[in-house]
């Protein structure tokens, strides 16, 4: 460990960032037909990009929780009614 200084200032880290699986000719490739299928205007329609997160996404999900909610809170009040139910009738007339 060395002493720290008051003046001395820190370079930034490097980054050394080498792509696993980098294909050049793939991508050459690619280009070539995105340029030939602009050319002869075929469109791709199979990567329309189609955003998964849209205006009130968070509204409903929290309103979809809440509902769940009450509806297992329900669920559970039902089963614990019928079990009191069933241990009152054992307990009573058997």
């Amino acid at each position: 460990m060395g002493v720290p200084s008051l003046f001395k200032q820190y370079r930034p880290r490097g980054f050394n960032f080498i792509p696993r699986y980098y294909d050049p000719d793939r991508e050459a490739r690619e280009e070539r037909v995105r340029r030939i299928k602009l050319e002869l205007g075929i469109r791709d329609e199979g990567n329309d990009y189609v955003p998964s997160i849209q205006k009130g996404t968070m509204t409903n999900y929290f309103r979809q929780k809440e509902k769940r909610v009450q509806r297992y809170t329900f669920i559970r009040l039902v089963v614990i009614v019928l079990v009191l139910i069933l241990i009152s009738y054992v307990f009573l007339y058997l």
